[in-house]
């Protein structure tokens, strides 16, 4: 199948190299020359674990291209594929729809024989209804349909979820445009739940599934605070909930809240679209200001570690939002940095694969170091902000050595408390 593809982020181009796994043609396209340039020179512009290596052999097998041309990539194709951003509003904090409406309005006088448009993009609910608008109005005589198709990858584990999905969810409004989808997703026929709706339905699932699981975050860091309180130990609590089938062991792991570029953003607008329509979502709006909340007590946390140090150096482990990704967007740890500048923390980090896209939000506000070790020299408290996989290895001995006061403020609750005490270090976790 010929397949384009419109944008290259954090969804665009795991999808296009999944899709050119699977034996496609894909055409991905993007606005950005720099990001093109780099790609067609076989360099990845984002990191998720697993996708370099599908990237280089597909660009190898000559199964997916690059361009800034939207005729490239669009004319001839039997699927286009919309995976541009859609940021929240800054005021009213919907979904800005204004990247979604201008890929709709210029693909479509490139289209030219059937072709059905799939948004990837999370959208606000009916936006399958003004992108089939758009394109109508540029050209009246294009044979299309817009089918939704959203996308449940994680960040960190796109190329793991591409191939292996737990569920497969089609809006389509047309049995044209739903055998099409149909016939693209065969390589997981019998593998996966596929799952046809329609349109509006699937625009909400995705919603739906985010709002949910933000609203499980909180309640588990709300649940961790009451077990600081009580004196039970939230890691023994959740594995409790978690063995009940009704419940579940995931995203029952307490922090410092949730972040990246779909939870924060998703929970904002479904609560716009439900003010719009008219309804009251008392759940959603209380996870999103007890997350708010959430960041900002994390961050006194560290604080009150160095209350009596004079000029206090902080140490932190992990800049991006959650391990496996280089994304920093609402990350909870560069909130929680942002509010210990605001009382004038002097803060080393390192991240092992955030580090250049932390340094373009927060240049040289902070010092960054060279690994998980050099961070902590001459530091009051290790803050441990991002669950990556080596920081649960670090040598508490090797770290004490360096570090001028040894406290550990373990936000992701990595480490053995046991082992830290043993070291002689301060350890406060969450919710134990």
């Amino acid at each position: 199948m010929k397949i384009g593809i419109i944008g290259t982020g954090y969804v665009g181009l795991p999808t296009g190299v999944g899709m050119a796994e699977l034996g496609n043609e894909v055409v991905c396209i993007d606005r950005e020359q720099s990001k093109i340039d780099a790609l067609k020179a076989g360099k990845i512009t984002l990191y998720e674990d697993g996708l370099e290596e599908l990237f280089n052999k597909n660009i190898k097998a000559g199964r997916i291209k690059f361009t800034t041309s939207m005729k490239e990539g669009v004319s001839n194709a039997d699927l286009v594929i919309i995976a541009v951003g859609t940021p929240p509003h800054p005021v009213t904090h919907e979904a800005d729809m204004k990247y979604i409406h201008a890929a709709a309005t210029e693909l479509a006088e490139h289209l030219t024989n059937y072709t059905v448009i799939a948004t990837k993009s999370t959208v606000p609910v009916g936006t399958g209804d003004v992108v089939e608008q758009l394109i109508k109005k540029k050209n009246p005589k294009a044979q299309f349909d817009v089918v939704s198709l959203p996308e449940f990858l994680r960040e960190g584990y796109a190329v793991h979820d591409f191939f292996n999905p737990d569920r497969i969810v089609v809006g389509a409004n047309t049995e044209r445009a739903a055998n099409l989808i149909a016939d693209l997703y065969k390589p997981f026929k019998g593998k996966t739940e596929m799952l046809f709706v329609k349109r509006r339905s699937a625009e909400t699932i995705k919603y739906a599934s985010n709002a949910f699981l933000a609203i499980k975050i909180h309640y588990i860091n709300e649940m961790a605070n009451f077990c600081e309180k009580s004196g039970a130990d939230i890691t023994e609590v959740a594995k409790g909930m978690g063995l009940d089938s009704r419940i579940g062991n995931r995203f029952l792991n307490p922090g410092p809240g949730y972040g990246g570029s779909c939870f924060p953003k998703d929970t904002m607008a479904m609560s716009y679209m439900a003010r719009q329509n008219g309804v009251d979502m008392t759940l959603i709006n209380s996870a999103i200001n007890g997350n708010n909340a959430r960041k900002q007590q994390m961050a006194h946390r560290i604080l009150e570690a160095v209350k009596d140090i004079k000029d206090p150096k902080i140490a932190v482990l992990g800049l991006a939002f959650k391990e496996g990704t280089d994304d920093c967007r609402e990350s909870p740890a560069m909130d929680i940095v942002a509010e210990l500048l605001k009382h004038k923390a002097k803060i080393t980090a390192f991240d092992p694969k955030a580090m250049d896209v932390a340094k373009s939000i927060l240049g040289n506000n902070i010092e960054y170091a060279r690994d998980m070790y050099s961070v902590a020299d001459g530091a009051d408290v290790l803050a441990i902000l991002t669950e990556w996989p080596e920081f649960k290895t670090i040598d508490l001995g090797k770290i004490a050595l360096l570090m001028r006061n040894r406290n550990i403020i373990d936000c992701r609750n990595l480490l053995d408390k046991q082992t830290a005490i043993l070291a002689n270090f301060k350890y406060k976790g969450i919710g134990r």
